[in-house]
């Protein structure tokens, strides 16, 4: 199977959750009603951009803000510098250059932009912009504490929005992660967002030390109950120096990954995706517009989160001209090279060619 059929199973998974979910929910079936045809137009736009040598990913990476309002261990945004706390610089791209981003992806046939921070809740302004892109879902990652009743309303009217919650595992977990009493709001958010029929998600750093208490089955049936229709699982990427000891080992990743295509067989009412795991299916590593790219707060268009290295900027240069810009056609040439997923990040373990195109 190639990249583009298996990336569009994941698009089909997430669709047929979201149909499930939402069948009998009225404001749901509206969202739906645009969300099927609006997935099927833009996998045409794709079709036909690949047919003329342009090769457009279904999904984009987008950090909004370079504000937080929490210090989570590990961060892999504070540890490279992109994030500080909340107060937002001069030089994040304002409201209007995100909608400039959001119309060229819509255009090129994108269908998901991953929205992240930072934490984006402190953007309203342009998650208002991106919510107006209606042939488009934005998974918004969020630690949840700013989702009150005003954000429960926009996420109510505005089902293109879909939030995705940080969680660890175990309530402990969670707290001793992302700070005492988060799990606790957590939980009450989940219970709100499930109280209106909203389609949420949770995404899970795996680590050494939780792989396997959160891809259990007891885990996945708590969620569930909870309302929750979408598991991310990302693998943890130690960009902080002196946590190497959380990444999974060869024996983990391995089990991860057979228990990951179970849960998947097991859990047909929701959508379960592996990053970067997914990738030993998809030929290898999906940066640099292979599968998405990332764009960060103040514009620089690069391969990866974890790989946060550019010559481009959205400021000066449009969606497509980064597509097919040498840097990402070199960047990609490394991925190539290294066919090497053992888990975690493949352009983390080859940051130093990265840099060295610069």
């Amino acid at each position: 199977m190639d990249l583009n059929q298996y990336m569009e199973q994941g698009i089909h998974a997430i669709a047929h959750t979201a149909a499930k979910f939402y069948l009998t929910d009225k404001q749901g079936r509206r969202f739906l009603a645009g969300f099927i045809p609006a997935l099927k137009k833009s996998a045409d736009i794709r079709k036909s951009k690949e047919a003329s040598g342009l090769h457009v990913p279904p999904f984009l990476i987008a950090s909004i803000t370079s504000s937080c309002n929490l210090h989570c261990s590990g961060c892999y945004a504070r540890a490279d510098g992109m994030c500080c706390d909340s107060g937002e610089p001069e030089d994040d791209l304002t409201d209007s250059e995100w909608e400039k981003v959001f119309s060229q992806a819509s255009q090129l046939g994108v269908s998901f932009v991953l929205l992240a921070g930072g934490e984006p809740l402190l953007r309203r302004d342009v998650l208002e912009a991106a919510a107006a892109y209606k042939n488009m879902t934005f998974p918004v990652f969020t630690n949840g504490l700013l989702l009150q009743d005003s954000y429960l309303d926009l996420f109510d009217d505005n089902r293109n929005l879909i939030p995705v919650i940080s969680v660890e595992g175990r309530k402990e977990r969670t707290d001793l992660r992302r700070g005492a009493g988060v799990a606790e709001k957590i939980e009450h958010l989940m219970e709100a967002l499930k109280e209106r029929g909203i389609l949420f998600a949770v995404s899970i750093t795996v680590t050494s030390e939780n792989v396997h208490e959160i891809a259990g089955e007891q885990h996945l049936d708590e969620l569930r109950k909870k309302g929750c229709g979408v598991v991310f699982y990302i693998e943890y990427v130690p960009a902080e120096t002196g946590t190497e000891e959380l990444v999974l080992s060869s024996e983990q990743l391995a089990w991860l990954t057979e228990e990951t295509l179970r849960l998947k067989k097991r859990y047909k009412d929701m959508a379960i995706l592996s990053f970067p795991g997914d990738e030993q299916f998809m030929g290898g590593c999906l940066a640099a517009g292979r599968g998405f790219f990332h764009i960060s707060p103040k514009g620089s268009a690069e391969p990866c989160p974890f790989s946060p290295f550019s010559r481009l900027n959205v400021k000066r240069e449009g969606l497509e001209k980064i597509l097919t810009s040498s840097f990402f056609r070199q960047v990609r040439e490394i991925e190539e090279r290294a066919q090497d997923h053992h888990g975690g990040c493949t352009l983390f373990l080859h940051q130093q060619e990265v840099k060295s195109l610069l």
